[in-house]
């Protein structure tokens, strides 16, 4: 037992490998002398402080390999960018970049637009503004428009996504009344017009995009809606959250993948009469976290001049990487995205990379089964991708928490037939990562 702790310096200077700042170390060391000191009993001043850097070590940044089967894993930052992407970002936080200048003209310019070019190009909206994520993006469209004034939205539709960010709490931080309609499984055309006589200021629609009401159920289509608005003379914004820029697909092979069925997309929501549109860049649009929106030019031009507008910009980097993921889309190269390349791998490329990872493990018993991997981030309920993974029936009790502590850290899934590897999720390029991994840690 420790009767009287080292000094501070004496402390850092034992601990210090070289793995974390100097200043860290030293806060580290002084926070444990301090908590030895006020504890009645407990470890000594070392092994708190081993402790304690032993945990910032694992929170510093860096790259894991996703092995889950969720494509979009929120805890382990949703939609991993193309190469594209990541490449201009970087150039652009590493360099000057003409993020408010027109190089043609030599004058100021508008902040980042070629990728307000790249959104209205690929989803046929006469405008865009682009913010730090879709939460912000709906904060804005009811400040902007009816911030002193009522907003029209079903009660089935008062989402909570995670955080506990919710939908009437943001309603009511931008000053808007919440005028609910209908109930929690069922709404009809009627409600929305009943309201519609006390002049609101705004009808939204939101996609509920993390859970599904099924049953006795009913709800209004876009359509619907916008002829409702356009009669009241009522703007109407629909938020999809999910990003799916059009229903057809045309970046993918073949017809539209049934997991996408009922996805709301953005392109065919403005064709249904929707005013503005709002939605993710981070989720199935595949590109960094942001808000778009979409939609009429005065509405657009009303939203950008509000001052919270300011508040909730967007970074250069970020926002170039959103014009490069957006640019993909219009070239026609959407497949090229991480997230479309791992949700439409085909069956016999995923068992061949199955059978590929267990031999190069040489695990005894570790086998190919059937799965089901996840959109993911709070899209598309419900719906999951069929296909192959790798399971340990009966791996070593530390097996799943061994995986985190190897360089790149890799993530698991663990399920009652066992240690869970989902091929689909992870980057081809890591399957060799991924069979060493597991011979390390699952050889008894």
């Amino acid at each position: 037992m420790v009767s009287r702790p080292p000094s501070v310096d004496a402390l850092a200077a034992a601990l210090d490998d070289g793995s974390l700042p100097r200043a860290l170390v030293v806060e580290v060391a002084r926070r444990s002398i301090e908590s030895w000191r006020d504890a009645s009993n407990g470890p000594d001043p070392e092994t708190l402080a081993l402790g304690q850097l032993d945990r910032l070590r694992r929170l510093r940044p860096r790259r894991v390999i996703n092995a889950t089967g969720v494509l979009l894993h929120t805890n382990l930052g949703r939609a991993p960018m193309a190469r594209e992407a990541v490449e201009t970002a970087a150039a652009s936080a590493a360099s000057a970049t003409p993020l408010e200048f027109d190089l043609g003209s030599g004058r100021r310019g508008r902040r980042g637009a070629f990728a307000l070019e790249m959104a209205t190009t690929v989803t046929g909206a006469e405008a865009a503004l682009i913010v730090n994520n879709n939460a912000g993006a709906l904060y804005l469209t009811i400040a902007a428009l009816a911030g002193n004034g009522a907003v029209v939205v079903s009660r089935g539709e008062q989402i909570e996504i995670g955080g506990s960010f919710r939908l009437p709490d943001l309603m009511a931080a931008t000053g808007a009344e919440m005028i609910e309609v209908g109930t929690t499984n069922r709404t009809r055309i009627e409600d929305y017009r009943k309201a519609c006589g006390s002049k609101p200021s705004l009808l939204l629609k939101v996609h509920p995009s993390n859970y599904r009401v099924e049953g006795f159920v009913a709800e209004v289509g876009y359509r619907e809606l916008a002829l409702l608005a356009r009669e009241s003379g009522i703007p109407f914004a629909a938020d999809v959250g999910s990003g799916l820029l059009d229903a057809r697909v045309p970046w993918v092979d073949g017809p539209p993948p049934a997991w996408l069925a009922e996805e709301p997309a953005v392109r065919q929501t403005l064709e249904e009469g929707a005013d503005l549109v709002m939605f993710s860049g981070d989720k199935l649009l595949g590109g960094p976290q942001a808000g778009i929106i979409v939609g009429r030019a005065d509405l657009i031009g009303r939203m950008a001049e509000h001052p919270v507008a300011r508040a909730l910009r967007i970074d250069g980097p970020r926002l170039d990487a959103v014009a490069t993921t957006l640019e993909m889309y219009a070239a026609g190269r959407a497949g090229e995205l991480p997230f479309w390349r791992a949700a439409t791998t085909g069956i016999a490329t995923l068992e061949e990379r199955c059978r590929r990872i267990i031999t190069e493990a040489g695990l005894e018993g570790a086998e190919m089964a059937s799965g089901v991997s996840l959109p993911g981030a709070g899209s598309v309920p419900g719906k999951g991708i069929p296909g192959p993974i790798v399971v340990i029936p009966d791996p070593p009790k530390e097996a799943w928490r061994a995986l985190l502590d190897l360089t790149p850290p890799i993530v698991a899934r663990r399920d009652d037939r066992g240690l869970v590897i989902d091929p689909r999720s992870v980057d081809p390029d890591d399957d060799g990562a991924v069979a060493a991994g597991l011979a390390a840690t699952c050889r008894s």
